[in-house]
């Protein structure tokens, strides 16, 4: 006699087909990717941005102070020539309320510096000071961000190599 065996042969779909199950796990994790993904590239730019907000607020605190070297002592101490406040912008090309771009406020201070220990020159040395103030519009919660740069300038410093007083 012959016995053959019997196989059971499954359907070629059935064989090909994935679970619910196998399904679920790969749809939460490609959620899980994508949303990574976003979270990654949105904090990137987060990142740039600042980056280049602060790199603008330093630009103009850097031409300010450059433009005090050019005054004589005379200048600096006793006139106003030098604004107590200012205002400029950056990045026309976002278009805001204004549609100037971002609004960088400024105030430029000169003042006798504080030595410590206090020096017999302190007289002739003033400490000029510009300080930057913007607002970093991210919606809901807008953050106010300072910068501060301070130099010295001297009375007997190279303006006189400049001005011939």
């Amino acid at each position: 006699m012959n016995v053959a065996s019997v196989t059971r042969l499954t359907p070629t779909r059935r064989r090909l087909a994935f679970a619910l199950a196998e399904v679920l796990v790969s749809v939460a994790l490609m959620a899980i990717v994508f949303v990574s993904l976003y979270a990654g590239m949105s904090s990137g730019f987060a990142v740039t941005k600042m980056a280049r907000e602060n790199l603008r607020a330093t630009q103009i605190m850097l031409e300010r102070l450059e433009g005090v070297r050019l005054y004589n002592w005379n200048q600096l101490c006793y006139s106003n020539m030098i604004p107590a406040t200012f205002s400029t912008y950056y990045y026309p090309a976002l278009t805001n309320a204004s549609g100037k771009g971002i609004s960088y406020q400024g105030t430029i201070s000169v003042a006798a510096p504080d030595l410590n220990p206090s020096a017999t020159y302190a007289d002739r040395m003033r400490a000029i000071t510009v300080t930057i103030y913007w607002t970093n519009d991210n919606g809901a919660s807008p953050l106010v961000h300072r910068r501060r740069m301070t130099t010295y300038s001297a009375r007997d410093g190279v303006q006189n190599y400049v001005y011939s007083n």
